[in-house]
């Protein structure tokens, strides 16, 4: 029998939290199967088999475990129950299979079932592919959960009620914070309470951008096989911004203040479990295709919890867009100990004054907290104008600078 303990996840953390038993007591698995998934105050992760055998579970759900503890015990001497391994699909199963898919073609021009779990009258089923609604949405009430006509109808003439969901209700639920939720909580509050925090605002004209990604988008994919973001060119601007107001890219420690010669570049990402913030290293270094790369990457391990510590850690000024949820504009928080953060918000066509004349252009506020400790009020909205500038003139992307002063070295 053989004792599987927490792992050490980070030199400050001590404790996690038992989320979810992905194999039961009893179950036979195989080395570095996942059994368990953990959670700390800034990750989720699994627990895998170091041995095969039969497993006994010692933590619960909800458990909160210190590092070290036993989570589970594996009997590696018990043998593996027979019947376990897959078998060889045969010769006399093949026919069958292909009866099966020629049936499924035969049926593909009926009216489709709503879902596996959830089935529809004929009439219900052509009215929800007619009106398009979502099956979630409908409360089926006949037998075996079937959706009948009149549930369509009651889904269409109360939009945006839950299925099921009671009227009038007052129940109320309690939930217990996740470690993720409670370091999310002190973090801001810590974040509010030590910076001396202040906003400064701006918009952008994106017409430019919006013109470069509709011209070149579809040849950016094919040669370099990711698309063309917004997250790229604001991760490009934001890099010389900071190279040339250095203050904006420092934090405190103690009585010092630490500058860097290097852009680590934080993006703020709505995970399952609460918002995380991976770090892009080098973002200065990188080119545009390796930028998007990157930011496709870490969102896609942030979605399925799979985001390493060293991946969180560090950073040294955070990129936020909250435009993906519809703000139009917000004061973001400081993401310390980083001394400023850049919020980007939803770009929405409004009426701006050019050339005295009054035309639409499709405009986004920029929002930079900053902690006034460590930058100025003139170093703040400078960065932040320069934000501005290489954005409406994307060709400045290039050098930093105007095309033109560049060749001549002004």
């Amino acid at each position: 029998m053989i004792d599987i303990k927490v792992p050490t996840v980070g030199e400050s953390i001590s404790e996690v939290t038992l989320v979810k038993w992905l194999k039961n007591d009893g179950d036979y698995v195989d080395r570095d199967e996942m059994i368990a998934e953990l959670e700390s105050e800034k990750a989720t992760f699994e627990v895998n088999a170091e041995q095969a055998g039969i497993l006994k579970t010692v933590g619960k759900e909800g458990d909160t475990l210190n590092i070290g503890d036993v989570v589970a015990q594996i009997d590696e001497s018990a043998e593996k129950p027979a019947g376990s391994e897959s078998k060889p699909e045969t010769t006399e199963e093949k026919p069958a299979k292909k009866e099966t898919e020629k049936k499924q073609e035969k049926e593909t021009n009926k009216p489709a079932k709503v879902s596996a779990d959830v089935k529809a009258s004929p009439v219900a089923s052509a009215m929800i592919a007619d009106k398009k609604v979502d099956p979630n949405d409908i409360q089926p009430s006949g037998s075996n959960k079937r959706i009948l006509k009149n549930d369509v109808l009651e889904a269409l003439n109360n939009p945006g009620r839950r299925p099921g969901a009671a009227m009038f209700s007052r129940e109320e639920k309690r939930e217990k914070m996740s470690n993720l939720r409670k370091t999310i909580s002190r973090r801001l509050v810590e974040a509010k309470n030590t910076t001396a925090m202040l906003t400064t605002f701006n918009e952008v004209d994106m017409s430019n951008i919006m013109a470069i990604r509709t011209k070149y988008k579809e040849k950016f994919k094919e040669k370099h096989g990711v698309g063309l973001g917004f997250m790229s060119f604001f991760t490009k601007a934001t890099c010389y911004a900071l190279q040339e107001w250095p203050s904006v890219n420092a934090y405190i420690d103690g009585d010092e203040i630490i500058k860097h010669d290097y852009c680590d570049i934080s993006i703020a990402v709505s995970a399952p479990k609460g918002l995380v913030v991976p770090v892009i290293r080098n973002a200065e270094s990188l080119s545009m295709a390796e930028i998007e790369m990157k930011v496709i990457e870490l969102a896609t391990k942030a979605r399925d919890n799979k985001l390493s510590m060293e991946e969180m850690q560090g950073g040294t000024f955070t990129l936020t867009n909250g435009g993906v949820f519809g703000s139009l504009m917000s004061t973001p928080i400081i993401n310390i100990p980083q001394s400023a953060i850049l919020g980007m918000h939803k770009i929405e066509e409004r009426p701006v004054v050019m050339n005295g004349q009054i035309v639409a252009r499709p405009m986004m506020y920029l929002a930079l907290s900053y902690d006034h400790r460590v930058i100025d009020g003139r170093e703040s909205v400078s960065f932040l104008v320069r934000i501005k500038e290489i954005l409406e003139n994307p060709a400045l992307l290039l050098f930093g600078k105007d095309p033109v002063t560049a060749l001549l070295d002004m």
